[in-house]
């Protein structure tokens, strides 16, 4: 069968590599065509458009790149109406890929949505929309579930969350480049630079009360050094790796994160963590009005209480971030504590085995007509 795939972040070329490698087991002759990245192609998918040309974080941005967003939307309808697929394949990345989905569905093909939009959190209104468009949703939060049958009456299937295979098979794997003698804190400022720009100063400023600990940076792929170079250098506790921020999480003693799925990787590496968000001003003024979740970190999200401590916006500053790194280096009960609610969270997100290869095969049923 012919599958076109579209995933826009890296957190999608993550889920979708797999999900790929899952459906060539069971479809020998399956050809792939998506949006995605390195890991998707690495996969086998011929690789349309990489992620890092596709990502615009927060209102603002969106609204100044809405021109090449647009032009986007056109390139990958025509290569859909090319390409003839026997079913288009979407991964989260809600504001390309609902669009994509509406059309689709006028062009009569299979729509499958594998990682819902979290309409739970805000643009509810679009659920509706989604029922009529999407053929199959495949969620992988728990909570997900109950929310679209018991508000919507709309029937998804729950595969569990592909991040939790991921992490087991990164974990059962020996031998690891060493990365420092003194005790690690890792830092995960996300993977745009301009979201970067906005946290990784404030981390960076940190690390000036604790010499004792190296301070290292996971490099967001695709991004060049030299970027890095220039927001490090008059740091000496401060250094960077590049696609290795798995091996930095088995290392580390604690880890200053973005918010997004990087929270829910820490955790899952078992690495108490502050979360940290921090927006332009108008993209943040914009969303605490229209966003409605109690937290912002996926992790407290899942568990419905405060695992692990939120700093946003104007409460993101060094000094309390260094307040809360102190804690999550050196208050046993609190580390403890937190350890104890990350394995909760482990078995909350475990359904039944790996997640990717329930999805691929939920996917071959549906369109096998099983």
């Amino acid at each position: 069968m012919k599958y076109y795939i579209i995933a826009g972040e890296a957190s999608g070329d993550l889920h979708g590599s797999n999900l790929i490698k899952e459906l060539k087991k069971h479809d020998s002759s399956a050809q792939i065509r998506c949006w995605g990245g390195d890991k998707m192609q690495e996969q086998g998918g011929e690789l349309v458009k990489h992620y890092r040309d596709l990502a615009f974080m927060g209102f603002a941005e969106v609204l100044l790149n809405l021109r090449t967003i647009f032009r986007n939307l056109s390139f990958c309808k025509e290569d859909i109406l090319e390409y003839k697929p026997d079913a288009i394949i979407l991964i989260d990345y809600p504001g390309f890929n609902l669009r994509i989905a509406k059309w689709a569905k006028k062009q009569k093909h299979r729509v499958i949505y594998y990682i819902s939009p979290q309409v739970w959190a805000w643009k509810e209104n679009r659920v509706k929309m989604m029922k009529d468009c999407i053929d199959k949703m495949l969620v992988i939060l728990p909570f997900e579930k109950e929310y679209f049958k018991n508000k919507w009456n709309w029937e998804v299937e729950y595969v569990g969350h592909p991040l939790v295979e991921v992490i087991e098979t990164r974990l059962s794997v020996s031998g690891n480049e060493k990365f420092s003698d003194k005790p690690i804190v890792a830092l995960l400022p996300g993977s745009r630079k301009q979201e970067i720009l906005k946290k990784l100063p404030v981390m960076l400023e940190v690390s000036k009360s604790f010499p004792a600990y190296q301070f290292i940076v996971a490099k967001a792929p695709g991004t060049d050094e030299a970027f890095y170079n220039q927001l490090v250098k008059d740091y000496s506790n401060v250094s960077y790796v590049t696609n290795k921020t798995y091996d930095l999480l088995l290392q580390s003693k604690a880890a200053l994160v973005t918010s997004g799925t990087a929270t829910l990787e820490t955790a899952l590496f078992n690495v108490p963590e502050v979360v940290c968000y921090k927006g332009s001003w108008l993209s943040y003024q914009i969303g605490r009005r229209l966003v409605k979740v109690k937290y912002i970190s996926l992790v407290n999200l899942i568990m419905d209480k405060l695992v692990v401590k939120e700093l946003i916006q104007a409460d993101l500053t060094a000094e309390k971030l260094k307040t809360e790194l102190i804690s999550l280096l050196h208050n046993e009960d609190r580390i403890r504590e937190i350890k104890k609610d990350y394995i909760a969270l482990k078995q909350m997100l475990h359904k039944d085995g790996n997640a990717s290869a329930k999805a691929a095969a939920s996917i071959l049923q549906f369109l096998s007509g099983k």
